[in-house]
This record gives C-alpha cells, structure tokens and sequence, in this order.
C-alpha cells in the first residue's frame, strides 16, 4: 500500500463528515441506539460497533486503520502511553508458570514490569544477550510463551536479528514481540520479518510534536482482537479521540520530519566525531557500529536518536556541560521537533560515578527539526564551557 494514500487517505471517508479535509473529533464517551436487537448484537460483539469509546471510537478507528497499514499488519489497538501497549501485549499471552526471554535492558517500564509484576503471578524472565540469535535458543524452556525484542533498543541500540529469531521462535511455538519505537514503521517493518506482535511508542515520531503521549500495539487480527475483549478493554488503557486526532495530524508529516531528522543528525555526527572531547559515537547506521551490516539489512533509516561518550573525569563535568546548552533541551523521550540531551550519569547517584565506565560518560542526543549549523554552534559552546574541566 503506498505510503501517501496511508497517511492521506486511508480510512478517511470524508463524505461522511461534510466533505471536511480534516476528520472530526468524534469528542463522546458514548454511542445510541434506536433498536434493542442493535444494542444487543453490540453487547455481543463490540469489537465490530461503535458502544463505548474505552473500546472503539470513530476517530480512533481512522487512526487504527493508518497505523496497521503501516506495519504491514491486519490490525492495530492504540493505548494511552507506549508502556500500557507493552503491558497489554505481553499480559495477554501469558499465564501462571509461564516463562519469558527477553534481551537484556529493556525499556525501563517493560522491565519493571518483568521484575516486579509479573513474578507476582508466577511468570519468570530470563534476560539476554540479543545480539546473538544463540542466546534465544538456550535460554528457552519448556514453559517459554514469549520473546521478547527491543531493535534497536534506546541507548546503545543493540539489535537482534528479528527474521532469525521469528524463526526460531516459529519452530517452538513461541510468540514473539517487538518494541520498534527506535525507528518507526517507516525505517523498519519487523512483521515483514515473522514477528508476531509489534509495538511502538506513538509519543515519538508517531506524534511529533512532543504534545500527546500514546503506545501502538499491531499483528494479526486474531491477536489484536484478543487483547481487546480483555486487557485493553478491562484496563482501560485506550487513547482518547483527542489524542488520536493529534497522532493523525502527526502522521501527515511523518516521512518529511524523518528525512530532515535523518540529514541533520548525520552533520551533527560529523561533528561529534571530530571533537577532541568525544571519545566515541554510537549510531546503528554507522560503519563504525558492531552490528552495522545487520542493520542495513533490517533497517532502511535510523532518525535522529545518537549516543555519544564523552571524555570526563568527574560527574560534575558532564553535569556542567548539560546544563550549558542554550537551545538543545535537558529532557527524557525523543521524536518530537526539539533536540534533546539526557545524560546516563542522571541515572546515578554523583558518588558512584565512575570515569572508567564508559556507560557513565555516556550521553544520548535526539536531533529535531533545527538547522544543523544551529545545533553545532550550541554544542560549540556547551563543549567551551568544560574546556578547562577535566
């Protein structure tokens, strides 16, 4: 399907709402009916009707529509934040006694919820090394029901192989998820590559313009239709029609920022590289990168999420150097029109700060939608800043 027709078109049907360009905001918790018969065929199935906006609504149904052709997949459920899509996808396929792979560090509220949640009710995760398929095979049991995927993941952007590992999670029975908030749908379509249930978080690019926060959850019908009669619909974790209207506005820009995004951040990166204060830069489609064929192979464009490592002694270095930019923004997420610092040092406390941990000295940037000269120049002057700290 082509990409235009998804993202102006698809599920739009415009005679409907007075021949307006723009849908409407269906803004209403509830829907009507004129015949018992009608609301009681919607009581038996309403994952086909319109009875209650916690489940379908018409406005985030236009969105639904976009997202699952987008990835490729026959249906999509879109939640209120990118973790109640983790927890929905992953509490519906498992049971007491299950067990989980996962790679190791996940995004931060998958993995609470993998070492804090679900061992309440007797599922277990085993946490691995997803650069190498391997790994997946030995750590998997006989209770195993899922692995679970972050490519690439969102600070050293470590990948898996997703087609290897779909097959061999195939050959045991075993569902696979993936998170693919790094590059979107339009970078990489892990279902093209045999997973079963891919999820985003759609505050990123998804949206662009850091106003909404929502999560995207899309596969097969069959399994999309399940976590909607049960944990999307008992939770209550739904977007709201408002939300959903800002993610379709979001959408009609989403290749035009990403190419800008993706030619900025490679003349921020030459930047970077050549600064005597940078001692390395991590980004998936650099040759320098370890797994970098593998990312060719599996990823048409990495956006504008970068690592960089910086040389410093002390904490307070890479403190002082955040806190000098005058236009680069100190802040956690990424995706939207403003660039971003986070520094990993903000994760710890300054007292265990340690200079020979690379990962200490490290600092994630996003680069938005601002020229690239007007970038460097900040980072000109927040690196000047530290020039005679160590």
């Amino acid at each position: 399907m082509d990409l235009s027709y998804i993202l102006n078109e698809l599920g739009e049907d415009r005679d409907d709402y007075f021949r307006a360009v723009s849908p409407p905001i269906m803004q209403t918790s509830n829907f009507v009916f004129k015949k018992v018969a009608d609301l009681r065929s919607s009581f038996e199935d309403e994952y086909s009707t319109w009875l209650y906006s916690r489940g379908l609504n018409p406005t985030v149904e236009i969105l639904r529509k976009k997202l699952a052709a987008l990835d490729g997949a026959e249906d999509c459920l879109v939640f209120n934040s990118g973790a109640a899509a983790i927890f929905a996808a992953v509490l519906a396929n498992v049971k007491t006694g299950d067990h989980i792979v996962s790679v190791a560090d996940p995004y931060t509220w998958a993995r609470k919820m993998f070492d804090n949640i679900l061992p309440r009710f007797g599922v277990s995760v085993t946490y691995v090394d997803g650069t190498v398929t391997e790994n997946f095979n030995k750590a998997i049991r006989a209770n195993t029901t899922i692995i679970y995927l972050e490519s690439p993941n969102s600070w050293f952007f470590n990948l898996q192989d997703l087609h290897a590992v779909s097959m061999l999670a195939k050959e045991k029975n075993i569902l696979t998820i993936c998170d693919n908030s790094y590059c979107s749908p339009v970078y990489q379509q892990p279902i093209a590559l045999g997973i079963d249930l891919v999820l985003q978080s759609a505050t990123k690019y998804i949206s662009g313009h850091s106003d909404t926060i929502a999560g995207v959850l899309t596969g097969k019908r069959s399994l999309i239709e399940k976590i909607f009669h049960s944990e999307y619909n008992t939770i209550g974790s739904g977007i709201q029609p408002f939300n959903a209207w800002l993610l379709i506005r979001g959408l009609r820009t989403l290749p035009a920022r990403l190419e800008r995004i993706s030619r900025t951040t490679k003349e921020v990166i030459a930047f970077l590289q050549d600064h005597p204060r940078v001692e390395k830069v991590i980004f998936p489609l650099h040759p320098s990168f370890p797994q970098f064929e593998l990312a060719k192979q599996q990823m048409s464009g990495a956006c504008g999420l970068v690592t960089f490592i910086i040389q410093a002694d002390q904490c307070s270095t890479i403190e002082k150097f955040c806190e000098s930019f005058s236009h680069i923004l100190m802040a956690v997420s990424w995706g939207g029109h403003e660039s971003l610092i986070l520094p990993k040092c903000a994760g710890i406390s300054p007292e265990t700060f340690d200079p020979r941990d690379p990962a200490h000295r490290s600092l994630r940037l996003y680069v938005g939608l601002e020229e690239a000269p007007y970038l460097v120049a900040d980072f000109e002057q927040a690196f000047n800043s530290i020039k005679n700290l160590s």
